[in-house]
């Protein structure tokens, strides 16, 4: 996973460092359907599911995700996008007999700044899915324990720059996503319930359709 996210890093670098020069056209939600890849690395506590990444009995580690997503507009400069999650969900059913799937819809906001670069900004709202057993476990053997049904609101927000690149394949955003997702276990003997608390960076890339 740390190699993942040094990867992450260095494509984020590229794209930033090299940016498109041609002239920019001033670009509009409106009408437009854009389908992309957003690439995440971060970190979050966590007092209720197991990190596979962090030893028994740490409250949360690092994350990292790569999902697929819609973005529809809705006016000339607001859009809602829905963001699916597939590394983890995936890798966590195949690797650690776990299920962790944050799926969100987050409305955006663009702010022209005139120029390349646009500010988007907005709220995000999704649901925190998970089976798996709690942040005491260990991933296998004797230290693994006893797994459980948990969900809640997945509750954050979006902050990011717009890397315009007209007449290119896509665009890139460079962004953060703070959030905050309260867990309740479901027909739970133990009762598990607490507080996910974290943020990541991501590297978005939109390809118009």
């Amino acid at each position: 996973m740390a190699r993942a996210g040094r990867m992450l890093f260095i494509a984020m670098l590229v794209v930033v460092a090299f940016p498109d020069n041609s002239s920019a056209q001033e670009q509009s939600y409106s009408d437009q359907v854009i389908f992309g890849i957003k690439a995440q690395a971060g970190a979050r506590y966590d007092d209720v599911r197991m990190c596979v990444a962090s030893p028994p009995g740490a409250k949360g580690g690092m994350a990292l995700e790569i999902s697929v997503f819609t973005e529809i507009g809705v006016t000339e400069q607001i859009s809602v996008l829905v963001n699916v999650p597939l590394m983890r969900p995936i890798l966590f059913a195949a690797a650690f007999r776990m299920l962790q799937f944050e799926p969100e819809v987050v409305l955006n906001f663009r702010h022209p700044q005139g120029g390349d670069v646009d500010i988007i900004v907005g709220p995000s709202l999704g649901i925190a899915l998970h089976y798996g057993p709690d942040y005491k476990s260990g991933p296998s053997g004797e230290e693994r324990g006893p797994s459980f049904w948990a969900l809640g609101p997945r509750i954050g927000g979006y902050f990011g720059l717009d890397f315009k690149r007209p007449g290119k394949t896509f665009n890139f955003q460079l962004g953060l996503s703070p959030y905050v997702t309260p867990l309740f276990s479901v027909d739970d003997p133990d009762n598990h319930r607490g507080l996910v608390a974290g943020g990541t960076l991501d590297a978005t890339f939109r390809f118009a359709k």
